[in-house]
């Protein structure tokens, strides 16, 4: 039986599952492609965003295209094991 304190507290929220699940099937996802899939706003994607760098569960690139600053993203190998182990354990607690 899964103890629901198993569960992952980084990926409580619905924008930090949002952006795991887009990182998960995609390799590089830019700022402005995400927020829009997301339908997050800005400063709710930074900050997100920042929190799931900080765990190194995602990579952060910024880079200038032209004269424009990018900010790109992408999952790291320990994220990607942080949330497979989550949606497990969701789904044992589901007893699926």
């Amino acid at each position: 039986m899964l103890n629901i304190n198993q569960l992952n507290k980084e990926f409580e929220s619905r924008v930090r599952l949002g952006i795991m699940s887009v990182l998960m099937v995609n390799d590089w996802v830019d700022f402005t492609e995400m927020k829009n899939l997301l339908k997050a706003t800005d400063g709710n994607l930074a900050s997100h965003s920042s929190a799931l760098e900080k765990a190194e569960y995602i990579e952060v690139k910024k880079e200038f295209v032209g004269k424009k600053p990018k900010t790109s993203y992408r999952v790291t190998q320990k994220g990607r094991s942080a949330f497979t182990e989550h949606i497990n354990n969701l789904e044992k607690l589901l007893g699926k």
